[in-house]
């Protein structure tokens, strides 16, 4: 089965398991989502046992090329989120 879970259907879910509202369940789920955007924006690390972690990677500044010139140009470090799944999570796909 190839469903999306989108924001809106984790909130139904979530309602339905706890047998809130969907409006009560759905400030959750945004809350969850907002807190870990804070702590990686902070230099935090996420680390949801069972699921996997979250942290913010470093990506050094670079040489590239400019395919349309064949240019050679400095790519700018920058950060980027990253997500190392559990163990758990591994198996439970297999």
């Amino acid at each position: 089965m190839n469903e999306i879970l989108n924001r809106k259907a984790l909130a139904e879910a979530l309602a339905e398991k706890l047998g809130t509202t969907k409006k009560d369940a759905t400030i959750a789920v945004d809350t969850v989502f907002e807190e870990i955007t804070a702590t990686l924006h902070d230099g935090g690390k996420v680390d949801i046992s069972g699921f996997g972690k979250f942290e913010v990677k470093q990506r050094p500044e670079r040489q590239g090329i400019n395919p349309a010139t064949k240019e050679k140009i400095t790519i700018a470090a920058s950060k980027a989120p990253g997500f190392k799944p559990a163990k758990a999570l591994k198996d439970a796909v297999k």
